[in-house]
């Protein structure tokens, strides 16, 4: 669910430069549908994503008798490739999308809406859990897409360095969470009680969400103004930034931890004793983990609730399917949609990959029955709320995250980094964001 803000002269000459068309396959009656898909990268590399998705694009064109061109677009590359087909009208018929996306992309009108009667013909809309089909665009309008990996943020935790410290038990207030780090940090012998992934700019984002709203945070009013510069959000960004400067339970070298392997590596080679990310359980074995020493639990919420604040320990994170409106093909495309959230592919593929089913009836696999399964199911059921479902979103993240990134940076520096300079900082991100740019 990688997100970037596009210039508009980068959008047209990737527009320019797109070549394949939408409904790629001949369209006569006499020859057989063939449609072009854009996959996601879900799994731990470009080819470890076909040679999951091939065996069930094969599987489908056995059944229906139409092919389905697979590309996986890294996620470096996929929003600009999107937004470029969007402009050109030359692009995949069918492809995945961050759900953070949702609205953005809406907003475009180049998508084939999702309204009832298009849910019905991929399998009813009472199939998809609630959550997950809330971060499919903006209220009142009909779904961009519909959800196809479902995910939501927890706190990993070391049980083994947990169990030397004497702690039993995994923190439950941000008071325990500070506390609980501070026994579990020992820089003399490279150890911290909590890794973050401090200089990636969307991963600081989706922190300051779950973090805003704990705070009672409304980053845009109800007409779509930008408000990121609120008391709520000053709070929420000053309490995620002070983790590594006021608390000290952050080595400054996360300031630079830009991707997610650095931090699993932590945890797993006992550096970091906590790392709130999404269901990494198999990122995790990949990696060697003991995985008896590996625990789950949610993000913790704060001991006493700020005025307005919300119950929320993530974001509603995951993956969307959509379909280009210009389609050749709009019937055998919402033919692949409904194949690929049918409780068979939905158990298959988020059981390989990781991530959660998005329809209740794939639930029954008892790969989905596990403990730590459990916890990010209940998550994302009970205390999750979507990101900002406007027009501005990728805006939203690209501009805050940059921000807190460049805090972190300068704590790593030894500077400080106080209330005053988060709001100015937040200031400028409204600035920018109601001037559209």
């Amino acid at each position: 669910m990688r997100i970037g803000k596009i210039a508009p002269a980068l959008v047209l000459a990737l527009a320019a430069a797109a070549t394949t068309a939408c409904g790629g396959g001949d369209t006569s009656s006499s020859a057989p549908k063939e449609l072009v898909y854009w996959a996601s990268n879900q799994g731990t590399s470009l080819d470890n994503d076909k040679a999951v998705l091939q065996p069930e694009l094969d599987k489908f064109e056995k059944a229906s008798g139409i092919k389905v061109k697979l590309e996986v677009v890294p996620w470096t590359d996929l929003l600009n490739r999107i937004l470029a087909a969007t402009t050109s009208g030359r692009g995949p018929d069918v492809l995945n999308i961050g759900n953070t996306w949702s609205a953005s992309l809406q907003a475009t009108g180049a998508f084939l809406p999702f309204d009832d009667a298009a849910l019905e013909k991929v399998g009813g809309k009472s199939r998809f859990l609630g959550p997950s089909l809330a971060a499919t665009g903006a209220s009142g309008q009909p779904p961009v897409g519909v959800p196809l990996y479902g995910q939501a943020y927890g706190l990993y935790y070391n049980k083994k360095l947990f169990s030397e410290a004497g702690i039993t038990k995994p923190p439950a207030t941000w008071e325990e969470l500070v506390e609980d780090g501070k026994k579990l940090t020992k820089p003399d012998k490279g150890q911290w009680g909590l890794s973050l992934q401090a200089g990636q700019v969307t991963e600081n984002s989706h922190h300051a969400a779950i973090l805003g709203a704990q705070h009672g945070a409304q980053f845009f009013t109800s007409e779509g103004k930008p408000q990121l510069a609120s008391d709520p959000s000053v709070a929420a960004v000053q309490q995620f930034v002070d983790l590594m400067q006021k608390d000290k339970i952050v080595n400054p070298a996360n300031a630079e931890y830009a991707d997610t392997a650095k931090s699993l590596k932590d945890l797993s080679d006992g550096k970091a004793a906590m790392f709130m990310n999404q269901a990494s359980a198999g990122s995790f074995k990949n990696i060697g983990m003991d995985m008896a020493d590996l625990g789950v639990a949610p993000i913790p919420l704060p001991a006493a609730a700020p005025p307005n604040g919300r119950k929320v320990t993530s974001f509603v994170a995951g993956i969307n399917m959509a379909v280009f409106k210009n389609t050749k093909n709009p019937d055998a495309a919402l033919d692949f949609v409904k194949f690929m959230v049918s409780a068979p592919e939905q158990a298959l593929l988020n059981k390989t990959y990781g991530s959660l089913p998005t329809v209740q009836d794939a639930y029954s696999d008892a790969a989905f029955q596990t403990e730590d399964v459990k916890v990010f199911q209940k998550v994302l059921a009970n205390s999750a709320e979507p990101m900002p479902q406007v027009p501005q979103e990728s805006q939203f993240e690209t501009l805050i995250g940059t921000a807190m990134k460049a805090m972190f940076a300068d704590v790593a520096a030894g500077k400080p980094v106080d209330g005053v300079k988060i709001r100015d900082q937040l200031n400028q991100a409204d600035q920018q964001i109601a001037a559209g740019g």
